[in-house]
């Protein structure tokens, strides 16, 4: 069978290839660590739930507006306008199948043949993918961990030409958990005003920060604020991975353009769930410190372990819940590290090749303490 040529552009996803391994071992009874995964392993709160279920019984099961429920879209301007400072109204907003299909859209959007989008190094494996699915191509700086994996204003202002469209932000950071400061992007604000370029936030992670705060690039205002999409969704900050619930908020022309694109694709997002999405904005928030207390304590936990083993070292997260760690001594690249430590330690790492990065491996600390510090014990006796 023929396929489209687009298709053969895009790389099988090596972190859910890993996933996949992991729970074939789990299920034949292996005991598996698994710090591979990207998500909270805490429950949606149970008003979440809850809200969900009394839309299913008000009988919330029908086709909804593509753009999404207005009044979730009402409940996202608020959170953007108290939580962030953005002046986003109803209209700027579109609800979409969660974080990663919002970005798709985008992409679709403002990007295609011929266009450059600018993607920083270490970056969330699908961003590239989805790049060229737009038909554009993907231009990778590479960062290091002398910068603290952040990219510089010279760094981006090397790499535009005539055809950049775009730049990807994410932070908080996955893989690395760095978190670019106010002033830092205020920098990076300069160059991309400068070149009239967009710049895609990705913001998912904005609830997970241990370090400082977290400042999205769209707040600094002015010109910028014009050329800012943000993306951001409820799989992190509430653990609802699986509700699929994620966000745009941007220009008025942009969001119109995405909606008619979902209206074609997707239609609406899952209605009743978005009644949850609802009550997660407008209820009770003390889950989320809960949440983010206990990741803090794992985060010193297995970087003290981490940074412990000998030839193993990682910079301390800032945000979300990975520890991007260096294994260039070990003399292994990230698939060899990560392959014999799962078949022979039975513990679960992303290949740092993945993200961009074939010297480091990305550990996921979203796991109990108990499981960390076993896990860790392992990985050392791997590397010695």
């Amino acid at each position: 069978m023929k396929l489209a040529e687009r298709i053969s552009c895009v790389s099988a996803s090596l972190t859910l290839a890993m996933d996949a391994k992991t729970k074939d071992l789990a299920a034949k009874g292996v005991d598996v660590c698994n710090f591979t995964v990207g998500e909270p392993d805490f429950e949606t709160p149970p008003h979440i739930r809850e809200a969900a279920k009394q839309a299913l019984d008000a009988g919330r099961t029908r086709y909804g507006p593509s753009a999404g429920e207005p009044k979730l879209r009402d409940a996202i301007a608020g959170k953007l306008r108290r939580d962030n400072g953005l002046g986003y109204k109803r209209e700027n907003i579109v609800v979409c199948n969660g974080g990663k299909q919002a970005l798709f859209n985008c992409l679709q959007i403002i990007a295609g043949p011929g266009d450059e989008v600018i993607i920083p190094a270490p970056y969330w494996l699908s961003y590239p993918e989805m790049v060229k699915l737009a038909g554009a191509t993907p231009v990778i700086i590479n960062t290091t961990p002398l910068s603290r994996f952040k990219l510089s204003p010279e760094q981006l202002e090397a790499a535009i030409t005539p055809r950049t469209r775009a730049i990807m932000l994410n932070s908080p950071s996955n893989p690395t958990g760095m978190v670019y400061s106010r002033e830092e992007l205020e920098e990076l604000a300069r160059v991309i005003v400068k070149h009239d370029l967009l710049v895609i936030s990705d913001e998912i992670y904005e609830k997970l920060v241990y370090t400082g705060s977290h400042t999205s690039i769209a707040s600094l205002g002015g010109a910028i604020f014009e050329r800012t999409v943000v993306c951001n969704g409820f799989s992190k900050a509430y653990a609802m991975t699986g509700w699929r619930i994620g966000y745009l908020a941007g220009p008025k022309t942009l969001i119109d353009a995405v909606t008619s694109l979902q209206s074609h694709s997707t239609s609406n997002v899952c209605t009743f769930a978005q009644y949850g999405a609802i009550a997660a904005l407008e209820g009770d928030q003390s889950f989320l410190d809960r949440m983010r207390d206990a990741f803090a304590k794992r985060l010193e936990l297995m970087h003290a372990l981490v940074n412990g083993i000998p030839k193993l070292s990682c910079h301390r997260s800032e945000g979300a819940f990975y520890l991007f760690v260096d294994i260039s001594k070990t003399g292994m690249d990230s698939m060899q590290f990560s392959q014999k430590l799962l078949d022979d330690h039975h513990v679960s790492a992303a290949p740092g090749i993945a993200f961009g990065d074939d010297t480091h491996v990305r550990f996921s600390y979203a796991t109990s303490e108990a499981a960390i510090i076993k896990g860790m014990e392992r990985v050392k006796k791997f590397v010695q």
